[in-house]
């Protein structure tokens, strides 16, 4: 999941830092269903809804700087856009979408298993104990990094 990133000379708002957040959540999870948005889709779909959107405010947006968001127009579509509840970029509402919930837990188990298998190809031909041992270590780093995931 990508973090907003702010740098500190820019002023920031705790609404937009939390918009950023769920809008990268959303992009994540779309690239975890195997859709890669770009900005291009993004503008595409927000001028076939009535709002517009330029590059620079979409910027933004993603990144928790500038201004809050205050156009209820835009976050709604938006919220079509994504497929979730208009309430979850509308209201500050941080309960994550059941949907988008799952695609995330999917996205942790597919990054753990991408670590094991390139783990797997570059360590060929060593001892079978030695690569066990080396996956129980990648897996006791992971549970650590995810102690909720079984």
């Amino acid at each position: 999941m990508k973090e907003a990133t702010v740098s500190s000379d820019q002023p920031t708002s705790a609404p937009g830092l939390a918009l950023a957040r769920k809008l990268n959540i959303l992009l994540d999870t779309a690239e975890a269903e195997g859709r890669k948005i770009t900005f291009a889709d993004v503008r595409d779909a927000m001028a076939a809804a009535g709002s517009p959107l330029s590059r620079a405010r979409w910027h933004y947006m993603r990144s928790g700087t500038g201004p809050a968001v205050k156009k209820v127009e835009l976050l709604q579509n938006l919220a079509r856009f994504f497929g979730v509840s208009e309430n979850y970029l509308i209201d500050g509402d941080d309960e994550l979408p059941p949907r988008v919930e799952a695609q995330l837990e999917l996205l942790a188990s597919m990054r753990a298993n991408k670590v094991r298998n390139f783990a797997a190809r570059q360590l060929d031909g060593l001892s079978s104990e030695t690569l066990l041992q080396i996956r129980d270590l990648i897996d006791e780093q992971l549970s650590r990094e995810q102690p909720d995931q079984p």
